[in-house]
C-alpha cells in the first residue's frame, strides 16, 4: 500500500528539517493527493511541530458507496483517511486551510443538466492576467445543451463525489476539497493541475497570481 512507504520517508525528511527549527513550527502544503497524505503523516508522527496544513484541490472525502457508475479511484485510501485521521480544526495552535478551485461546472452524461457549460468564470485580479478562466467552446451548443467537455468532466466529478453537475477545478469537485472544521476557501477560475494549464487563460493553484491569493495563510 502507498502509505506503507510514503509516511516513513516523509517523516524522516520532516524530522531532519525540524532539527533546524529553534522554537519554530512547520507549515505543510499539499496539492491534490498530497493533502490527504499530509493528514496521514500528521496522524502518525504528531502535530507538535506543525502549525498549518494548507491543501490545494485535495479530494478529502471518500466517494459514496453503492452508487451506480462510481468506482473508488483511491482503492479505499480515502476511507482509511476519514476513519483514522483527526478532524480538521482552525485554532491558534493548529490551522487547517482547504482551498478549492471553481473552474468549470460538470454535466450529466445523458440528458440535459441545468448547466450552462460554456459559462466563463471571471478572474478578479488586480493584475488582470485574464478576462476569463473558462474558455467558451466554439460550437453549436446552446446554454441548455451541455458540451461534451462538460459531460466528460462531470463523469470525473461523479467518481469523486457521486454527482456530475457540480462545480470544481476540472478534476476535484469544490465540495470534496473542503473539510468540516477547516477554513474553507474557493478561488474562482482556478484549474487543478499544471498539466494543460497556463498562467494566463487557465491558471492553476501554483500560478503566480493564484499563489498570491493563498500564500498569506503561511504568514498569519
Amino acid at each position: 500500500m502507498l502509505l506503507v512507504w510514503w509516511t516513513p520517508i516523509t517523516g524522516e525528511a520532516l524530522s531532519l528539517l525540524a532539527l533546524f527549527l529553534i522554537g519554530g513550527t512547520l507549515s505543510l502544503i499539499g496539492h491534490s493527493a498530497g493533502g490527504w497524505l499530509a493528514r496521514v503523516y500528521m496522524e502518525e508522527f504528531g502535530v507538535s511541530q506543525i502549525s498549518l496544513l494548507l491543501t490545494l484541490g485535495t479530494p478529502h472525502l471518500p466517494p459514496p458507496k453503492g452508487m451506480s457508475g462510481v468506482i473508488d479511484q483511491t482503492r479505499g485510501l480515502l476511507d482509511y483517511v476519514e476513519k483514522n485521521c483527526s478532524k480538521a480544526v482552525y485554532t491558534p495552535q493548529l490551522k487547517y486551510v482547504c482551498i478549492a478551485g471553481r473552474y468549470i461546472q460538470g454535466a450529466r452524461l445523458f440528458g440535459n443538466s441545468n448547466v450552462n457549460a460554456n459559462a466563463a468564470v471571471p478572474i478578479e485580479d488586480d493584475l488582470q492576467i485574464s478576462e476569463v478562466a473558462v474558455v467558451k467552446d466554439m460550437n453549436n451548443s446552446t446554454p441548455n445543451s451541455p458540451t461534451f467537455r462538460a459531460r466528460f468532466i462531470g463523469q470525473g466529478y461523479k467518481q469523486v463525489c457521486g454527482q456530475a453537475d457540480v462545480w470544481g477545478d476540472g478534476v476535484v469537485p469544490e465540495a470534496s476539497a473542503h473539510l468540516e472544521g477547516a477554513l474553507n476557501v474557493t478561488l474562482d477560475g482556478v484549474y487543478h493541475s499544471p498539466v494543460g494549464s497556463d498562467d494566463v487563460s487557465r491558471p492553476w493553484y501554483g500560478s503566480p497570481a493564484v499563489v498570491e491569493q493563498w500564500v498569506y495563510h503561511l504568514l498569519s
